[in-house]
């Protein structure tokens, strides 16, 4: 039933958008967005010293990414406080025991409209950027740097500052 659920081909990439009324902001780039550079925590990374350094540095949340760029998920600081106090996990746990592997991609080309349609069933999207590089013998591939989270409260923040009522 996926395929006939517009919301869901949008957020997935099958369909531009189908809105016919769209506000002023659906078209404009995700780019536009003012958002801060991430904080990434490396796999390795144990639970406590992830709730140390997500408090110290006052964020919320923060991509798990692997040393080869591969994004591993998004550690939070309320789950990983509540597996531990659940005993799901341990404080000397390494991060990736709470990080959760299920959430959604944007590019800094994709549209707000997209990510407002994501955002209506996510907390949080992880902004990708693809990047070329290369390797010694020449051969290149294409690597996604993360280039920030954002939220909800980031898309709105936009739109109120920038209304054009």
């Amino acid at each position: 039933s996926k395929f006939v659920n517009d919301k869901w081909m949008i957020k997935n990439g099958f369909l531009n958008d189908v809105q016919e009324h769209k506000p002023w902001w659906w078209n404009i780039k995700v780019q536009k967005l003012n958002l801060s550079a991430p904080l990434i925590l490396l796999p390795e990374v144990s639970c406590q010293k992830a709730v140390e350094i997500l408090q110290e540095k006052g964020y919320d949340q923060a991509p798990v990414v692997a040393e080869s760029g591969l994004i591993l998920g998004m550690v939070t600081l309320s789950n990983t406080l509540t597996s531990v106090l659940a005993g799901n996990a341990e404080f000397s746990d390494p991060v990736t025991k709470v990080t959760y592997d299920q959430f959604s991609k944007i590019g800094l080309e994709d549209s707000l409209g997209k990510l407002s349609c994501i955002l209506e069933n996510d907390h949080f999207a992880i902004v990708v950027h693809e990047q070329m590089q290369f390797n010694g013998n020449g051969s290149s591939f294409m690597k996604q740097m993360v280039f920030g989270v954002v939220t909800a409260m980031d898309l709105l923040t936009f739109v109120s500052r920038n209304d054009k009522k």
